[in-house]
């Protein structure tokens, strides 16, 4: 993570809301269920996560019209011109990640962190 703190805090962001915005950028409207084990983020502090970076105009919540129990996020334009912004820097980061550990190592690890996330307690 020592490539991509200083440019989160450059931008007032926390990996977990950066994790949010980069998800929302790919996939659209989500709905928080589908988007906390996306994030690799608990449920509850999902809720935080998301009532700051709604509070700070990047992110929309809106409830399901079909199922008032569903909240749906999205992207707000503040959010996606963050994503813009910081979009450059941190492909810039992988691609310097990537030339230190080698392409292998990264796809390793990557296999690894999916593994990871799917084993359960």
């Amino acid at each position: 993570m020592r490539f991509f703190r200083p440019h989160l805090a450059e931008h007032g962001l926390t990996e977990q809301q950066w994790r949010v915005i980069r998800l929302l950028h790919q996939h659209g409207e989500l709905e928080s269920g589908q988007l906390a084990p996306l994030a690799c983020i608990l449920p509850p502090s999902l809720c935080g996560v998301l009532a700051r970076l709604e509070e700070a105009g990047l992110v929309c919540r809106r409830r399901d019209a079909r199922d008032q129990r569903r909240s749906l996020v999205s992207l707000a334009a503040a959010g996606l011109a963050c994503f813009e912004s910081m979009r450059g820097q941190m492909e810039e980061n992988y691609r310097l990640l990537e030339q230190r550990l080698g392409e292998d190592k990264v796809v390793l690890l990557h296999t690894l962190l999916h593994e990871l996330k799917g084993l359960r307690p």
